[in-house]
């Protein structure tokens, strides 16, 4: 099942992440960091892979649909931590 976000709140969850907080998503996942950046909107596909996201233009930055939704659970879950 995918999931449905807008881009703008994709980018501010990634900005409200404490620092290393991509690396220790990748670490977690078993990912490039590079790849995890992608995720969060980055366009590094030389080090990184594409993530299965999809951006729809429209307001609010457009909808973005992620055909999988660990990167964004693990991020939530950092957020929710307060670390």
């Amino acid at each position: 099942m995918s999931t449905r976000i807008s881009f703008n709140e994709l980018r501010r969850i990634k900005d409200m992440l404490p620092d290393g907080s991509m690396v220790r998503i990748a670490s977690e996942l078993g990912l490039d960091p590079e790849t995890v950046r992608n995720f969060f909107g980055g366009q590094n596909f030389k080090d990184g892979k594409s993530v299965g996201i999809h951006i729809e233009p429209g307001p609010d930055g457009g909808i973005v649909e992620l055909d999988d939704s660990t990167v964004l659970d693990a991020a939530l879950r950092i957020l929710r931590e307060g670390i």
